[in-house]
């Protein structure tokens, strides 16, 4: 059931998802705005409770009608919460104002994509862009990647992890969009997932440092297995641009272009692992 309900859902995401509608991130904007106090313990009685009915809407469903319904369930979930929806939107838009040499449209969509972790002060062209791939690489391992990392362990919870999992990447880009930097502290959003990522980033960086300069990314690689310090962020850019070392860091259309063609690249990766691992019975 994962196999088929991780293709169904890329398909599905590819063809239609284009906006907020199909998004968590969205749908959970309601209950964020009643938030008013912050706090780590608050934060993660949220993400249980998120879990908790998602459990018991599929327990609820297990073994009815031949578990059709469950199996629809399993699709509307991961549909919610894998894909980037809206961001795709400012990525084409991005392009399409770089293209044409649009500065004030193509920086703001800029900022819209490099909201989590921003871009430092000062930096010159090729260094922004350079935090621009980054900023792409890490949308898609918090959009794709890490989600069907936690749809795959999960096995028939899967929909459960991948649901918590989504609901704190919705918090915590909600906290970088309208609160304050203190706000997003206390909430303890971040500390929560830099334990979260530290398996599925390493799992990710391990297939851009093979497909990037091995005698370079590999050493960095091997590093990064004890260390518990340096954000989770920085561990896969850092990988990911060994791969991107030999792509054009000066140009406002092909650059981000090619950080998106090698998250691709890894995304298919991690399909054929989990066809692979499905095809010898590892995963149902």
């Amino acid at each position: 059931m994962t196999l088929f309900t991780m293709l169904l859902v890329l398909a599905a995401e590819r063809l239609f998802k284009l906006g907020e509608h199909w998004q968590l991130d969205h749908r959970l904007e309601v209950l964020f705005r009643r938030v008013k106090h912050y706090s780590m313990l608050r934060t993660l009685l949220m993400a249980v409770l998120v879990m908790l009915v998602t459990f018991l809407i599929l327990r609820a469903l297990s073994g009815l009608f031949f578990n059709v319904p469950l199996l629809v369930v399993w699709i509307l979930i991961s549909l919610l919460c894998i894909g980037a929806g809206k961001v795709r939107l400012h990525y084409h838009a991005y392009l399409k104002a770089a293209a044409r040499n649009d500065s004030h449209a193509h920086n703001a969509m800029a900022n819209e994509l490099t909201l989590i972790h921003g871009v430092p002060p000062g930096c010159d062209e090729r260094d922004f862009l350079r935090e621009l791939q980054n900023a792409l690489v890490w949308i898609n391992f918090r959009f794709y990647l890490a989600p069907l990392f936690w749809l795959i362990v999960g096995d028939s919870c899967g929909p459960v992890l991948l649901a918590g999992y989504a609901f704190l990447r919705a918090w915590q880009s909600w906290l970088a969009r309208y609160q304050t930097p203190t706000e997003r502290q206390q909430s303890g959003i971040d500390a929560i997932l830099h334990v979260l990522d530290w398996v599925p980033v390493r799992l990710a960086g391990v297939v851009y440092a093979l497909v990037g300069h091995g005698e370079k990314a590999l050493p960095a690689w091997f590093a990064s297995l004890g260390d518990r310090h340096t954000s989770q962020y920085q561990v896969l850019t850092r990988l990911a641009q060994f791969s991107l070392a030999r792509e054009p860091h000066l140009d406002k259309v092909e650059t981000p272009k090619a950080a998106v063609s090698m998250a691709k690249k890894t995304s298919l990766v991690l399909v054929v692992v989990v066809a692979l691992l499905t095809i010898y019975g590892t995963l149902i």
